[in-house]
C-alpha cells in the first residue's frame, strides 16, 4: 500500500502555534478515479494566513477542519494520471496543502510552462500568489503617483520586497520597514530603495519624521499594531493605505485592537482598504505578463527562502513570524524532476 506524509490540524492554536496543534502523519493514498492525478509535491508555500486558517475567527474562507491536513500551495509533479488534460511529469501548482503527495480531479490544477533560465520556486513567488498580490496592493489599491512617499512594512518579505521595487519603478520615494540591519542593508542597497528603518533597533516614529519629512502618501500595510499607528499618525492628505495583513496580531485569537487614534482618518481625509489576493485571481495574468516583462528587463529582483523537508515545515513557519526568512519562504519537500 502506497502511503504519504502531512501535517493535520489537531487544536486551534492559542498564541504562537505549538508542536502540539499540529501532527505529522502518515497516511494511505486514496485510490485515482477517472479524471483525477497523483502529485508528487515538490514546494510548499508558507504564508502568514496560514495562521488565521488554523484559527476559527472571521476570516475570508472557512478555517481548516480539526483533523484535516493543513491548507497551503504547492509547486508538484504528476506522477499518475486518469486524464486527458494531465500526463505523469507535468509540472503543476495546486492547493494541496501540507502533504507529501495529493490525489486531485486534474481539473484543479493549473500546467506550469517552464520559462529557461527561471527557477521552478518563481511561480510560488514572483510569478505567484506573492507577485499578483503585490502588483494588485499597489497599483489598484495604493494607487501610487510620481513623486509620492510609500512606505512598505516587512519590506524584506516576499510581498514587501516586491512592492518596494514596484513602487520605485512608478516614480516613489520609497521607506521600508523591515527587522534587523542586514535587512535593512538588502533593500537599500540591493533593491534600491531611498531608505529602511530598523524597527527592532530604531524609534519607528522618530526615524518616519527623519526620513518621510513631506509626510506619507500610500502605506503598503503588511503589520498592524504600533507600526501601522506610527504611520497613520504621519499620513498626508488623501493617503491611501492598502491593508495587505497584519501579522503583528495573527498569534491573537482575542479581539484585534484597530488604530489608537483615528482622528488623523477623518482630518487628512485617508481611504484605507483591505484586500485579498482571491479578488483578483481573474485579472492574475495581466499581473503574470507585467511582472515578468519586467524580470526579463532586468527591472525586478526577488528571492526565495527555501527550507528542507515537509518534516521540518512547523519550524519553518514560525520564521514568519521571528523575522528569521527574506524574501519568500518555501519548503523543499521532494527534488525537482
Amino acid at each position: 500500500m502506497a502511503t504519504m506524509k502531512e501535517w493535520v490540524l489537531r487544536h486551534r492554536p492559542d498564541g504562537d502555534v505549538g508542536p502540539d496543534d499540529l501532527e505529522y502523519v502518515e497516511n494511505a493514498i486514496p485510490q485515482l478515479a477517472d479524471g483525477d492525478v497523483l502529485l508528487r509535491t515538490i514546494y510548499l508555500s508558507l504564508d502568514p494566513t496560514n495562521r488565521i486558517w488554523m484559527s476559527d475567527r472571521d476570516q475570508y474562507m472557512p478555517p481548516v477542519r480539526i483533523g484535516d491536513r493543513m491548507r497551503g500551495g504547492n509547486i508538484c509533479v504528476v506522477e499518475q494520471s486518469r486524464s486527458d488534460n494531465l500526463a505523469p511529469g507535468d509540472i503543476v501548482s495546486y492547493f494541496g496543502g501540507w502533504g507529501t503527495h495529493s490525489v486531485t480531479p486534474a481539473a484543479m490544477c493549473k500546467k506550469l510552462t517552464a520559462i529557461p533560465g527561471v527557477p521552478l520556486t518563481a511561480f510560488q513567488s514572483v510569478f505567484g500568489g506573492t507577485g499578483i498580490t503585490a502588483w494588485f496592493g499597489l497599483k489598484d489599491v495604493g494607487q501610487p503617483k510620481p513623486g509620492e512617499t510609500v512606505v512598505v512594512t516587512s519590506a524584506a518579505g516576499a510581498v514587501g520586497s516586491i512592492v518596494c521595487q514596484l513602487a520605485k519603478l512608478e516614480g516613489c520615494r520609497v521607506i521600508g520597514i523591515a527587522g534587523g540591519a542586514e535587512k535593512c542593508r538588502w533593500l537599500v542597497e540591493e533593491l534600491g530603495i531611498d531608505g529602511a528603518i530598523d524597527y527592532r533597533s530604531e524609534d519607528v516614529g522618530a526615524a518616519l519624521d527623519r526620513l518621510c519629512p513631506d509626510g506619507i502618501d500610500v502605506d503598503f500595510e503588511n503589520v498592524g499594531g504600533e507600526i501601522m499607528d506610527a504611520i497613520i499618525a504621519r499620513m498626508n492628505n488623501h493617503g491611501r493605505l492598502a491593508l495587505c495583513g497584519m501579522i503583528a496580531t495573527y498569534n491573537d485569537d482575542g479581539p484585534v485592537p484597530g488604530p489608537r487614534d483615528f482622528a488623523p482618518v477623518l482630518m487628512h481625509r485617508l481611504r484605507i482598504e483591505g484586500f485579498i489576493i482571491t479578488d483578483y485571481m481573474h485579472r492574475a495574468q495581466e499581473a503574470v505578463e507585467g511582472l515578468a516583462r519586467l524580470v526579463v528587463e532586468g527591472k525586478l529582483k526577488w528571492q526565495d527562502h527555501v527550507d528542507q523537508g515537509l518534516e521540518n515545515a512547523l519550524q519553518s513557519l514560525d520564521k514568519l513570524f521571528t523575522g528569521g526568512n527574506r524574501g519568500k519562504l518555501l519548503v523543499q519537500v521532494s527534488p525537482e524532476p
